[in-house]
């Protein structure tokens, strides 16, 4: 391994595996990808990608996999690690080569505040906080643009689990799945169903509302009995 003096944000995934140091220790990865699925029939081994940052990069990693044998396909799923700012603002771009994403909120953050994950000193000022504003806005932002796209998004990480608010977040933004530790499974599903239940009350309500409201008004036209709900934040 080179030395780097900050790692997290140096010489990690796709930009390894193209690298002409690694790219032959990529490749027998793939190989041992292909062997589990076509030996051991194992179909359910796909890839996820990490640390995408460009197109080209992504472009020329799944070059390297389709030559091993490893394609995109409807029983050979691909997902990108969502961790950098530009897979997010490019990812109507990133969709059409993926099936899916999973957010990395920690280093997301990192990238969107420019803050060291690792830095005492900024953790103790309280700046290092997936709940910030602009990550909360740029992953709401990753949801939409991959559900226009038809692609899912995951997260993975501490945060949905440690944080109920965050959670909450997640399942108003659309999120399809998240994950979460073994120890931390039972928790976050009841977390995430009274999340949901709370959601379906409020809409509930908001109905109800609405129909009392056209009760007490003369209705003048057709068209004041006709109401669409608002299906803003969507709950998979």
């Amino acid at each position: 391994e080179i030395y780097e003096a900050n790692p997290m944000l140096g010489w990690r995934g796709c930009s390894r595996y193209i690298s002409p140091w690694y790219e032959k220790a990529f490749r027998l990865e793939c190989q041992a990808i292909r062997k589990c699925r076509e030996e051991w029939g194992l179909k359910n081994v796909w890839v996820m990608l990490p640390v995408v940052r460009t197109l080209w990069e992504t472009e020329k990693c799944l070059e390297i996999m389709k030559e091993e044998g490893l394609q995109r396909s409807r029983d050979f799923k691909i997902w990108f690690m969502a961790e950098t700012p530009s897979i997010v603002i490019m990812a109507d771009k990133f969709s059409k080569l993926c099936d899916g994403f999973s957010i990395g909120s920690n280093d997301l953050t990192q990238g969107v505040l420019m803050i060291d994950r690792d830095s005492e000193r900024l953790g103790q000022m309280g700046y290092f906080d997936e709940r910030d504003p602009a990550v909360k806005r740029i992953i709401a932002h990753l949801i939409r643009v991959a559900h226009e796209n038809g692609c899912t998004v995951s997260i993975c990480g501490e945060g949905p689990s440690n944080l109920p608010d965050f959670a909450e977040f997640l399942v108003r933004a659309g999120i399809d799945s998240i994950s979460v530790n073994a120890d931390a499974v039972v928790a976050t599903r009841k977390l995430v169903a009274s999340i949901e239940q709370k959601i379906m009350l409020e809409r509930l309500a908001e109905i109800v509302e609405h129909q009392r409201a056209l009760k007490n008004s003369p209705m003048k036209h057709k068209e004041d009995w006709e109401w669409t709900p608002r299906w803003n934040e969507t709950t998979k």
